[in-house]
């Protein structure tokens, strides 16, 4: 179910904002560890997982599928992998994470898997991953759109050998498939055919993650994964600071010329941090990584930007909104497939952008935004957590911009609203 509307008015800044943040665990890293570790041939431990709707619906899916998932310590889970079987219902919410890697998992289990979501659950594209699967030999019943309500048929085991996706909508498809690619028979030899498939940063996180399991990948190839089948091994998984999860807070030390730092940040990391410095720093931030953290320093200016945003198009929401507060005109672009994301992610910031009175044009792949006098007015959040995140941003410096519904932020930070308010007074 989703979750009860909460308005929210966003809290204004009164000064800098000068603090340093600790955050919970990377959603993308935590997703691929619990898969790794539910297809591993021992048990394992994942420590500093975000505990949040995508994570906890995740750990409730493997429950339902025979793996043994224990949250109790908060801050250490214990995974025990198990015989995989149906007939089982896995709840996706609005998590992209879930209803694609999930499904590749069902096709390893006894029985049936059936998956459906949140009603927005079910615009979202699907079907180039299950086409793959089913071209691998599993057997998938989907809605007439091609996405959920969808069961799995699971046959106990996976043939693999190779497949052809297009990825072009969502690098998860990629990821999906080769996060239990190892399992198979015969493994995986996986081929993208079609446009440039964005966010590389979390496929290499991806392939990282397969090889410190044990896994034997080969990614020479431009386009091409191949994944040898073998075990997996059980391990201990410490989970980073996420990346995509600080940056709202890395955004009001630029809106406020304050500075933030993340807390925990380590000195080598399978998220994209060098691209968001390039990109903080073109918009007029001071980005320096002392020992143990990340730290982003307002300047008091916000220049305007232009950017591909392939490669961080999760980040989309929060540089709009600094975008829509910065001294001149910005264009960011390459982000087509984050219309298929938790919302269209594109037209909703043109539409709520231009409500709050900033001059936007909307590309087929990105949003030129260009700063006007901003005014507070009712900011439609779109049951998506980027989307409050980046109408908290623009609320620092804009009183009277009140979200729709701040409780979507529980997806991966439950905390935010109380965060975002402590942060604001401290100001």
């Amino acid at each position: 179910m989703a979750a009860e509307l909460r308005p929210w008015l966003a809290p204004s800044a009164t000064g800098p904002v000068t603090t340093t943040v600790r955050l919970p665990g990377s959603k993308s890293m935590t997703a691929r560890a619990l898969i790794l570790a539910a297809l591993a041939d021992g048990s394992s431990v994942i420590e500093a997982p975000l505990e949040a709707r995508d994570t906890t619906l995740m750990s409730a899916g493997l429950r339902a599928l025979g793996v043994a998932v224990d949250t109790s310590a908060g801050d250490r889970w214990l995974v025990e992998p198990g015989p995989l079987r149906g007939p089982a219902r896995v709840d996706v919410g609005l998590a992209g994470t879930i209803m694609r890697f999930l499904p590749p998992v069902a096709g390893l289990a006894e029985g049936t898997v059936e998956f459906d979501g949140d009603p927005h659950a079910r615009k979202r594209p699907m079907g180039p991953i299950l086409d793959a699967l089913r071209s691998l030999g599993v057997r998938v019943e989907a809605s007439p759109t091609g996405g959920l309500p969808l069961t799995v048929h699971g046959a106990g085991q996976v043939e693999g050998g190779e497949a052809v996706v297009d990825a072009s909508g969502s690098s998860q498809f990629v990821s999906g498939l080769l996060l239990s690619a190892a399992r198979f028979s015969k493994g995986l030899t996986l081929r993208h055919a079609g446009p440039p498939v964005p966010s590389a940063p979390h496929l290499r996180m991806t392939t990282h993650m397969l090889r410190a399991a044990g896994a034997v990948v080969d990614e020479s190839v431009p386009d091409v994964w191949v994944v040898e089948p073998g075990p997996l091994r059980g391990r201990t998984w410490t989970i980073e600071p996420d990346l995509s999860g600080a940056l709202p807070f890395f955004a009001a030390a630029m809106v406020t010329g304050g500075a933030v730092t993340l807390a925990g940040w380590p000195a080598a990391s399978w998220q994209p941090v060098e691209r968001l410095a390039e990109l903080l720093t073109a918009f007029g931030a001071e980005v320096t990584r002392p020992a143990g953290g990340l730290t982003v320093r307002g300047t008091g200016t916000l220049r305007g930007v232009t950017a591909d945003l392939s490669e961080v198009s999760e980040m989309t929401p929060v540089l709009a909104a600094l975008a829509a507060l910065a001294d001149g005109p910005s264009e960011l672009r390459g982000v087509e497939h984050i219309r298929g994301h938790e919302t269209d992610r594109i037209a909703a910031l043109a539409a709520e952008l231009t409500k709050l009175g900033a001059g936007v044009t909307e590309f087929r792949d990105g949003l030129r935004i260009e700063p006007r006098p901003l005014r507070g007015a009712s900011f439609e959040t779109y049951a998506d957590h980027r989307m409050a995140h980046a109408a908290a941003v623009v609320g620092l410096s804009v009183p009277g911009v009140r979200l729709t519904d701040v409780g979507c932020t529980s997806k991966t930070l439950p905390e935010f609203p109380e965060l975002w308010a402590g942060l604001a007074a401290r100001s």
